[in-house]
């Protein structure tokens, strides 16, 4: 498969060469920046990149016009960096053109999953996946049991929280009961850890649930346990 080639046109060269670090630790190699949207276009055209990420405001007016110019000529996706986090400026960045917005302050390694995330989208990127690796829904365990990405996104998660979600993404839609998980994660006798579990399940769900009162992957089972429904 072709290596993708991406265009970063932002005018803090600082955050340029964080998001190229990021992209290049991700496995990416074709990359180039600009700095205005004159400079922004003249390297598209010699570039013919298959991503870009342009910011909002840039010194020569806003990339919403150098998304336009794009379009022009090109369906390649393109990111938007913007500070500016109103809905109606969304709306604005995805009517013209874009294919997803990404409000500042933001990670860098967000912005490369995101990459990776459309670049699957046009089949231009075959994200590598370890045989052990296990996926449910939108969340993946790595090979090794210590890391939870959801959606490409690493989620922060404590070991013990880690160590819960894996036994749910292991055992999907089957009731595990608090004294079940309690003996697989802590490796201990369940007498007395009721709370335990009860405060682990809470702070896991605040972290993964789009809403933690209303779960919409682990759901409670009353007088049992839980059910993992991803």
């Amino acid at each position: 498969m072709e290596q993708p080639r991406i265009l970063i046109v932002d005018d803090e060269r600082d955050l340029c060469t964080l998001i190229q670090k990021a992209l290049e630790k991700e496995g990416f190699r074709e990359i180039r920046t600009a700095h205005t949207i004159r400079d922004g276009l003249a390297t598209f055209t010699a570039f013919a990149p298959h991503l870009a990420i342009l910011d909002v405001m840039l010194p020569d007016g806003e990339g919403y016009e150098l998304c336009r110019q794009i379009r022009n000529t090109s369906n390649i996706p393109i990111l938007f960096l913007s500070a500016k986090s109103d809905e109606v400026d969304k709306i604005l960045g995805l009517a013209i053109g874009g294919d997803d917005y990404i409000t500042k302050p933001f990670s860098p390694k967000e912005v490369a999953f995101r990459v990776k995330a459309q670049l699957r989208r046009v089949s231009l990127y075959d994200a590598p996946e370890l045989p052990n690796d296990t996926i449910v829904g939108p969340f993946r365990l790595n090979a090794d049991g210590t890391e939870v990405d959801r959606d490409g996104v690493r989620l922060e998660l404590t070991a013990k929280e880690v160590g819960l979600l894996a036994c749910f993404m292991r055992n999907p839609n089957r009731i595990l009961s608090k004294e079940t998980l309690f003996t697989q994660v802590w490796g201990e006798d369940f007498y007395g850890a009721d709370n335990t579990v009860m405060v682990h399940m809470r702070r896991l769900r605040e972290k993964i649930e789009p809403n933690p009162s209303q779960p919409t992957y682990i759901k409670t089972v009353k007088g049992l346990g839980y059910k993992f429904e991803a």
